[in-house]
This record gives structure tokens, C-alpha cells and sequence, in this order.
């Protein structure tokens, strides 16, 4: 069963294109991961500070392996002072029949 989520964050004042560039950075290296299907961000109209992750793995075994891989772990440490409460929400969603 595919594994998906989202994520969001807010940039601090005065990081949003940095926060925009390494999201836009990290979309490459997830969509080249084997078990990624998709991988999109988003950046809210009305508040362009806020960014929304749309992300669906294979399966849980392809989701462990993403979070394993070090370019995640770059990415998160890199925007512990750039974003609101240092680090992203993440909600796991289940698909409905």
C-alpha cells in the first residue's frame, strides 16, 4: 500500500526564496528516489511564506528508505533557522476506498 503525506512550513521573515530554493533543490533528489511517486511542492497564493509538500511513496518500505537518505537529513538540518518552530508539520494521510 502507497505511503503519503504531506508536509508544511513557514518561512521565517526574509527566507522565503531560500526556503523556496532548497525545497526546489530537494524535490529533484526525492523524485529520483527509486520508491518516490510523487513528490510536489506548493507555495500558498495568499501567503507565499507558506509552503505545502505533497509526497507518495511505493510503500512503507520505500518511506523508510527516504528518510534515510541524506539529502533529507541536509534539508532538515538546513532549515532548523529558517522556518517557523525550526522543522516541517507532517500529516500522514490514508486513502479512502
Amino acid at each position: 500500500m502507497e505511503k503519503t503525506l504531506y508536509a508544511t512550513m513557514r518561512a521565517l521573515p526574509g527566507q522565503e526564496e531560500h526556503v523556496a530554493s532548497l525545497l526546489s533543490a530537494l524535490s529533484k533528489d526525492v523524485r529520483a528516489e527509486p520508491g518516490n511517486v510523487r513528490f510536489v511542492v506548493y507555495r500558498l497564493e495568499s501567503d507565499p511564506a507558506f509552503f505545502h509538500v505533497e509526497e507518495t511513496y511505493r510503500d512503507q518500505k520505500a518511506f523508510e528508505a527516504h528518510i534515510a537518505m541524506p539529502h533529507g537529513r541536509r534539508f532538515n538540518d538546513a532549515i532548523k533557522t529558517l522556518v517557523e518552530g525550526g522543522a516541517s508539520t507532517v500529516v500522514f494521510l490514508t486513502a479512502v476506498s
